[in-house]
């Protein structure tokens, strides 16, 4: 019988069992490949016939814990460690779509992400057609004949408009799509989206889960609820020549629930080779054992944060989801709970000019390109993380000039503010 466990065991506990050395900590396997019994055995292994290790590539002692660790807490079948957040998400896509199809995705994402989306997925025959809200309704009208998945941040970044994920799985219900959900901002500890009707959860490990910014990793977490034997979706039904003519839906026996993650391992991840290495899963092992500790603080402060803004004269607007009169707060206060996480971002009065005076004048926040750090850290996203972007695809999106964002991270509160007051302040003959 499964015992059922809080996320604060199961951040602890979940998907290692002691070995013959008594270890109590999670050992890290560095090793490229893998000794088999015998010509047998390694057939086996191959062909799926029994389960074990190949090669480091496709998995990793160390890496399963993380695996099943993170899978546990979001309430999923099965999960999939990689190289990075963004290696997550490619794989999630390629692992469903071919040329001449399409994704349907909301339009307010992570500068990284629109850029797969707009320039190298079309590149590769892969159209993405943007929804101009994160609105459901919105997200409806672009979906056609060609469509193969939907995707959304639960929280978009910069920007900070939460999506109604019950609502967009209804919408990808009604035309049986998966929903592939972008949960960083959020954490298990927040929000669990398969809970809420999505079907592929994508977290990038460097952030909030690993906590400490000492590494990069992406985990893919499969909710095991999809049915993949729709013949619309070729990848899963027909004998992919390239693993022993495996059909993934349907001869996986009872693992056949575990189609999608099993097939993103055997085919993006052998193949194409984004795996994660054993040192970076045991650093983020390490964060997940403190992950909801950290994240307590960081929604703490970061309200703080934001009413601290809310009030300062050189601030023009502030963005927080739990601030009672932010736009996404009504969705957000009954989607979330224990708090609405660790980002603020707001405009200062002066704009652009003035953006890059107050960023250069921080002294305890750190300017660089990160989120979900246990440090507080800045940027100013229309010159560097969304810089790529034309300015009309920069205001599509929600990000203005004037806009800075903060991770807020869990130092004492009054040290984040009295920083933040002084770089403000010396941005006072800007505007």
């Amino acid at each position: 019988m499964a015992i059922s466990r809080h996320l604060e065991t199961i951040a602890l506990h979940e998907g290692f069992s002691l070995d013959e050395s008594r270890s109590r900590g999670v050992p890290v396997h560095r090793t490229s490949s893998y000794l088999f019994d015998s010509t047998e055995h390694a057939a086996d292994l191959f062909a799926l016939r029994k389960p074990g290790n190949i090669y480091t590539r496709i998995m990793n002692p160390t890496q399963d814990v993380l695996e099943k660790r993170v899978a546990a807490l979001e309430g999923g079948a099965a999960g999939l460690a990689v190289a990075s957040g963004t290696s997550a998400i490619f794989y999630s896509i390629l692992n469903v779509c071919e040329q001449g199809d399409e994704i349907v995705s909301t339009i307010n994402l992570y500068g990284g992400t629109f850029t797969m989306f707009n320039d190298i997925l079309p590149g590769m025959g892969i159209k993405v057609r943007f929804a101009r809200s994160m609105k459901p309704s919105d997200v409806e009208k672009q979906i056609n004949e060609k469509t193969k998945l939907i995707f959304t941040e639960v929280i978009g970044n910069p920007v900070l408009d939460v999506a109604d994920i019950k609502g967009l799985a209804s919408v990808a219900k009604k035309y049986h799509l998966p929903l592939a959900v972008d949960s960083t901002f959020t954490t298990p500890y927040l929000f669990r989206p398969i809970e809420h009707g999505a079907d592929i959860v994508v977290h990038s490990l460097t952030k909030w889960l690993g906590g400490h910014g000492a590494a990069i990793g992406g985990i893919v977490v499969d909710s095991g609820k999809f049915d993949w034997t729709d013949k619309r979706y070729r990848l899963f039904n027909e004998p992919d020549p390239s693993y022993h003519d495996i059909r993934y839906a349907h001869d996986l026996g009872e693992n056949n629930n575990l189609a999608f993650i099993m097939r993103m391992r055997l085919v993006p991840l052998r193949n194409l080779g984004a795996c994660i290495s054993p040192d970076n899963a045991w650093i983020f092992l390490q964060g997940l054992e403190t992950f909801i500790l950290r994240m307590q603080r960081h929604c703490e402060n970061a309200y703080e944060v934001a009413r601290f803004l809310k009030k300062h004269k050189m601030v023009e607007w502030v963005r927080y989801p739990g601030l009672e009169n932010d736009p996404s707060y009504p969705v957000a206060s009954g989607q979330f709970k224990n708090g609405f996480g660790g980002m603020v971002v707001f405009g200062i009065k002066g704009g652009y000019e003035a953006g890059k005076k107050f960023i250069d004048n921080l002294r305890l926040v750190s300017h660089l390109a990160n989120v979900g750090d246990t440090r507080t850290l800045a940027i100013h996203p229309a010159s560097t993380t969304h810089s790529q972007l034309s300015p009309a695809q920069q205001l599509e999106g929600g990000i203005t000039e004037d806009l800075i964002r903060l991770s807020v991270g869990i130092e004492h509160i009054d040290d984040i503010c009295s920083d933040l007051q002084t770089a403000l302040l010396a941005c006072e003959g800007t505007c």
